[in-house]
């Protein structure tokens, strides 16, 4: 196993850490946020600098260079790979953005600590590949949100009841993974089935996705971001399930992602409140996701990890753009028209633009991504190709949909000003940058992606030259790059 030069790794989930403590004893927030600023800036710093660090030295895995939690867990705890790597710089900018981004009315409903506990608690999920680490800390992610609805004096039932099934299903079946020999053995049902349950919950599978829409609807939005977009539950599926899963658990989550898509895509079409729709969205995103990771050929392996990647760009950006429209207008009913394109351009673009970029429009980041999924699966299931269309059209019509009537539709009389603010403006800039770059200029992200599902599938002990589309991804890899 390669070394990375600095300790990038336990940097960027002991900073966030830090911070948090740092900031549960503050009480002016204003100067929460400009700390927390600080803290998750610092966080992002060395995640980036992980991926500079891991991508110069050609490595297919590394870990830090002092040890520290090696010497406290006694193994390497903190390790990354061709999957992980771009996954912690992406996520601790979703932190930085959200941070950035909240609004001076929402300060005092936003809660700057647990957002740093968020962070550090996902960033080292995500640089963990023991399989009990990431069940724990997975555990632990959940705790912030249910905090929040807490201290807000929301309901946290249907929120408790998922996340505390979730758990049990997950350690039940890992428990009896372990107990057949391992994940590089053949199990039986009793050790599958609960794990295809457990990732079906916390992705928000039909019909277990109750949870989702009640977080964004109860919760502070900005938490249900932090805990949503990085799209852990993505990560969970590859560490816990398709590597130690038979084909065709593999196609049954499959098929359940694809059902769920397309019906959660035609629920967003009818959501009056944004945010319900925006969960609505976010789980047909999600699920397509799961279903190009689930499929196994390297085509679709790779697309599904590519729209990882933009998705989770995608959809924090579309949701910041609803944010920062209910710091203006409160909750919003897209029953209604609310015309505020002449107050908030740039901020009308953010929106039109992510949402776009999240069902893979042409000349963005999801472009490409999205076009391998369908690829890859039209290859192995022809008709289950036409359905994945189907669910990215709906996705495009709610959006649209949206669009019209947040911003279009009459000429919106306000009192006080509601033009972009400074933090929002850079945040725009940014993400409207990353999405036309990297769907102008998809070579590096793709060739990262398939080297990333190659790995992935010798995980799996799949031979390359057998898997039906084998050579797929990788001349489409060297015809892009």
């Amino acid at each position: 196993m390669s070394e990375l030069h600095l300790p990038w790794l336990e940097l960027a989930v002991l900073i966030p850490l830090l911070g948090s403590a740092v900031l549960s004893r503050m009480r002016d927030s204003q100067r929460a946020r400009n700390a927390a600023l600080l803290f998750s800036g610092l966080a992002l710093v060395c995640a980036a600098g992980e991926f500079v660090d891991f991508t110069v030295m050609h490595a297919t895995q590394a870990d830090d260079h002092f040890h520290l939690l090696t010497f406290l867990f006694g193994r390497p705890f903190l390790v990354i790979d061709q999957l992980s790597a771009p996954l912690l710089p992406l996520t601790a900018m979703i932190f930085f953005m959200v941070v950035a981004t909240t609004s001076s009315t929402k300060l005092r409903r936003f809660s700057f600590p647990l957002a740093l506990l968020e962070e550090a608690i996902t960033l080292a999920m995500l640089s963990c590949k023991e399989p009990w680490g990431v069940i724990v800390l997975l555990g632990l992610a959940a705790v912030p949100p249910y905090l929040d609805l807490r201290a807000r004096g929301k309901p946290t039932r249907v929120f408790a009841i998922h996340m505390a099934a979730f758990m049990l299903f997950m350690v039940l079946g890992w428990s009896f993974v372990e107990s057949e020999g391992g994940q590089h053995h053949a199990h039986s049902l009793i050790a599958v089935i609960p794990l295809l349950i457990a990732v079906c919950i916390r992705s928000g599978i039909v019909p277990f996705h109750a949870w989702l829409p009640d977080l964004c609807e109860n919760a502070s939005f900005g938490t249900a971001l932090l805990f949503l977009t990085p799209l852990t539950d993505g990560y969970a599926a590859v560490r816990l399930l398709m590597a130690t899963s038979p084909s065709w658990v593999l196609k049954s989550i499959g098929t359940l992602s694809l059902i769920t898509a397309v019906y959660t895509a035609g629920m967003a079409l009818i959501q009056k409140d944004a945010r319900r729709f925006f969960a609505y969205l976010f789980i047909s995103h999600s699920s397509l996701v799961l279903v190009g990771l689930e499929v196994v050929t390297p085509t679709a392996l790779t697309g599904a990890l590519s729209v990882w990647l933009s998705s989770a760009l995608a959809m924090t950006g579309f949701g910041l753009a609803i944010r920062a429209v209910e710091a203006r207008r409160g909750r919003v009913d897209l029953s209604r028209y609310l015309g505020l394109y002449s107050y908030t351009p740039a901020l009308a673009g953010l929106f039109m633009v992510t949402g776009l970029a999240s069902v893979g429009f042409p000349g963005t980041i999801g472009f490409i991504g999205s076009e391998m999924i369908v690829d890859g699966v039209v290859v192995t299931y022809p008709y289950i190709g036409a359905v994945v269309t189907i669910a990215a059209a709906l996705n495009g019509i709610a959006v649209v949909k949206a669009y019209f009537s947040i911003f279009t539709g009459c000429v919106h009389k306000a009192s006080v000003p509601l033009e972009i603010r400074g933090r929002e403006r850079f945040a725009v800039l940014t993400l409207a940058s990353i999405i036309f770059v990297g769907g102008l200029f998809p070579q590096a992200n793709v060739l990262s992606r398939h080297h990333a599902s190659e790995e992935l599938l010798k995980e799996r002990n799949v031979d390359l030259h057998e898997t039906i589309g084998g050579g797929e991804a990788a001349h489409g890899a060297e015809a892009t790059h």
